[in-house]
């Protein structure tokens, strides 16, 4: 018997009408929370300057440790049985440090950055469910807004800057909220003003080794990347070189986050050098590590301003 335990996340899921041109008019999609019967859903609006309206609505998902079983025939062998203690062990420590990190936070938002391909996603929706915070993707809700369907063919239709400047409008409404952990592209360093709606949360990088990025993607293909899709020279290649101009333009932008998530880093200490070695429960402990590290360090700045009468040092 093959057995491995995993955090069962349930993403969320969005329905109504579709936004038809730039300018919606009433289109809504709600967040599916499987508990609306246990707490209430949060309603909030996104507006553009130019008038781009999508509702979304928002939950909480409670962290649920769940075992998956694949019978074989007689008894588990003893590779699974390692496999499903480490598993479960990885989601137990997991779930204790976004306890410990919770207070911390103070309903503050969670901004994942870094190169397309980082994981952002796949890491935000862990981080989101064990925090018990809302989980958005930026690329998702410029998409919604604009009423297209994918990044690629919003710049194939209108432009990189017109997908930018919405992207701007996007992360400025999610600053002016809590208690969401955001995915953002990854070239939304690259404007300044981007980082201004973001110091309104704790930003984190996800600094992934740019050899692993391009095997990623070449393994998934381009088609969802507009930057990448139309590069000559096979994927890998192609992958490699494109990512190796964009962060030499955004390496400095990402080094402004709050807290780095180094995979290579991750894996060398695990004795090796191979980043794909790393689980996402790995990389989201990692995560809420180094966001513990900025508050606690940005906690003890603060105090140290002060003298033990109360008064401030000077």
């Amino acid at each position: 018997m093959e057995v491995g335990a995993v955090l069962d996340l349930q993403p969320c899921s969005w329905v109504g009408s579709e936004a038809k041109g730039r300018r919606s008019s009433g289109g809504s999609w709600r967040f599916q929370d499987p508990y609306r019967e246990e707490r209430r859903s949060s309603m909030v609006r996104f507006c553009n300057r130019r008038d781009n309206r999508a509702s979304v609505r928002s939950g909480h998902v409670e962290l649920k440790v769940s075992c998956c079983y694949k019978k074989h025939q007689d008894h588990f062998s003893q590779r699974s049985t390692e496999t499903y203690h480490k598993s479960i062990d990885e989601a137990l420590l997991l779930k204790s440090k976004s306890e410990e990190v919770l207070p911390y936070l103070n309903e503050r938002c969670i901004y994942l950055v870094g190169m397309m391909g980082s994981g952002k996603t796949t890491i935000g929706k862990i981080l989101s469910e064990v925090l018990r915070y809302s989980f958005f993707d930026s690329d998702k809700l410029v998409e919604q807004t604009v009423g297209i369907s994918s990044v690629a063919q919003i710049f194939k239709q209108y432009s990189e800057a017109f997908f930018r400047d919405n992207e701007s409008e996007v992360l400025k409404d999610l600053s002016s909220m809590s208690r969401l952990v955001v995915a953002t592209g990854g070239g939304a360093v690259i404007r300044p003003i981007n980082w201004k709606f973001m110091k309104h949360g704790i930003s984190v990088w996800l600094d992934v080794p740019l050899e692993a990025l391009a095997r990623r993607i070449a393994a998934v293909g381009t088609d969802s990347r507009p930057l990448l899709h139309y590069e000559p020279g096979d994927p890998y290649s192609k992958a490699l070189a494109k990512l190796t101009s964009l962060f030499e333009e955004r390496g400095e932008a990402y080094a402004n986050a709050d807290a780095r998530v180094s995979l290579g880093e991750m894996a060398a200490k695990k004795g090796h050098g191979d980043v794909s070695t790393l689980t996402p429960t790995d990389i989201a402990f990692e995560a809420l590590l180094q966001i513990e590290n900025y508050v606690m360090d940005n906690a003890y700045a603060s105090s140290s301003r002060y003298n033990f009468t109360g008064a401030r040092r000077d």
